[in-house]
């Protein structure tokens, strides 16, 4: 996993834990990596795992079943898409806004391009 400079290091690894959920690599009740494996396989301080395992339990997304390990929530996927969508709705959206405007791109535009998008990296 490459680390990005601008961001904590356990809310990169949330959001990698977030993505394999959302990508249906780990279903709901599914048992996912100890803290001590997911250290070893990212090449990072047990710690910073703990950290990101911390997060997600209070955002309701893992739960820990002490002596056995931890688990993806039942309702796990629909509590990422609202952290997900809060989080680009505050941080993507006003810099792709600016950009749009700025650039004179109307969202008609756009919204071919996201069609594009999905039809080369999404359709089977």
């Amino acid at each position: 996993m490459e680390f990005r400079e601008q961001q904590a290091i356990y809310v990169q690894i949330a959001d990698y834990i977030c993505e394999n959920i959302l990508l249906k690599k780990w279903l709901p009740n599914d048992r996912i990596l100890s803290i001590r494996e997911l250290a070893v396989e990212l090449q990072v301080n047990p710690n910073t795992v703990t950290r990101a395992y911390d997060f997600l339990q209070s955002r309701d997304i893992i739960q820990n079943k002490r002596g056995i390990g931890y688990f993806v929530n039942e309702d796990a996927e629909q509590a990422i898409l609202i952290y997900r969508k809060e989080q680009f709705v505050q941080h993507e959206l006003p810099v792709l806004f600016r950009n749009m405007y700025l650039l004179n791109i109307e969202v008609e535009e756009l919204e071919v391009q996201f069609e594009k998008y999905k039809e080369e990296n999404f359709k089977k």
